[in-house]
């Protein structure tokens, strides 16, 4: 089975080409080496993807005859993701949060004064 359709298959992408997309722009690698689209996928096989800032990495069990249910994906791979690569995405989160946000318009007099007290260049 070519890597997209099992990517689709196995819910990792909503859509087909999406699975495709990511191919092609480099972000699954499958034993270590970036595949194009149409690279067959044997069972055995690891898969790394990068979707969302978070390195997923599994392991080819079977290959499916169809797009599976959520409950049935188990069946056909072997998620071994790390914990850590979670955490640092709820990491992520919470540095953004100090961020002005978008469309709130230009930052006001205050922010820049906070700003300045913040990193000492003002001109007292």
């Amino acid at each position: 089975m070519r890597i997209d359709k099992y990517l689709w298959c196995t819910r990792y992408y909503k859509t087909r080409s999406q699975a495709t997309q990511a191919c092609k722009k480099g972000a699954v690698k499958v034993n270590q080496d970036a595949v194009k689209p149409s690279r067959e996928v044997f069972p055995g096989d690891s898969i790394q993807v990068r979707k969302n800032q978070i390195p997923y990495s599994l392991d080819v069990i079977e290959i499916p005859e169809h797009r599976v249910g959520a409950k049935l994906v188990n069946l056909y791979r072997v998620d071994t993701t790390p914990k850590e690569a979670f955490e640092n995405q709820e990491l992520l989160k919470y540095s953004q949060d100090y961020y002005r946000k978008k469309g709130t318009g230009r930052p006001t007099k205050k922010d820049r004064r906070d700003l300045e007290d913040f990193t000492d260049f003002s001109e007292d």
